[in-house]
């Protein structure tokens, strides 16, 4: 099993001259042995969500007063995590809106920005590709301290990623019997695209807004 590479850690070359080369991406599967065995607790529901590229927010809460999923709130969650090469839209997992309260629970209601959500145009592997993940960032909080909260939500099946160079955690699910994954990657990704308007001929929004 690979362990994590210290932020720009150097491959040196072998012999005199040769550059030295620095790592960009080191990840691991996560042991089973760290990963949270105890249920995790539900959320409030509060959210409060700014989607940077597209300079829109949100703050309001996922679920209804019996407790189960507002579909209104979920269908403009949705839309905020939308495409911004192509305005195409997805039902996000609502899982992954529940570890978003968690993470605003945790930090006292500080304001959570979105940098990427679903990207229609990314390779099929990416979780990115189907819904399932988020990079983000929480005001006043290190993107340290906010991987290592994001690490103990995991029950199995989760990927999260350091990306110390552009300041963001990505929280992912993976895809059934993938095992939870680790990544520190310092490459410079910034996640941010010119957002695209959204045109009448796109695939409608997975959900539709109700009262």
């Amino acid at each position: 099993m690979a362990a994590l590479l210290p932020w720009g850690a150097a491959e040196a070359g072998k012999g005199k001259g040769k550059k030295r080369r620095t790592s960009e991406f080191s990840g691991h599967n996560a042991a089973k042995s760290s990963l949270r065995t105890e249920p995790l607790p539900k959320p409030s529901g509060e959210v409060w969500l700014r989607a940077e590229n597209l300079g829109e927010e949100f703050k309001g809460n996922i679920y209804k007063p019996d407790g189960s999923f507002d579909d209104a709130a979920l269908a403009k969650l949705d839309d905020m995590f939308r495409c911004t090469q192509t305005g195409e839209v997805r039902a996000v997992n609502a899982h992954l809106y529940e570890q978003l309260s968690r993470i605003y629970d945790h930090f006292d209601g500080k304001k959570v920005s979105l940098v990427s959500g679903f990207r229609f145009a990314e390779r099929d592997s990416s979780r990115h590709f189907h819904a399932s993940a988020m990079d983000i960032k929480v005001a006043g909080v290190s993107i340290n301290e906010l991987y290592k909260f994001a690490e103990s939500l995991d029950m199995g099946g989760m990927g999260i990623g350091l990306y110390p160079t552009s300041q963001f955690v990505h929280v992912d699910f993976r895809a059934p019997g993938e095992p939870s994954f680790r990544w520190v990657d310092t490459s410079g990704h910034s996640g941010k695209k010119k957002a695209t308007k959204r045109s009448t001929g796109r695939t409608q929004p997975a959900r539709k807004p109700t009262s």
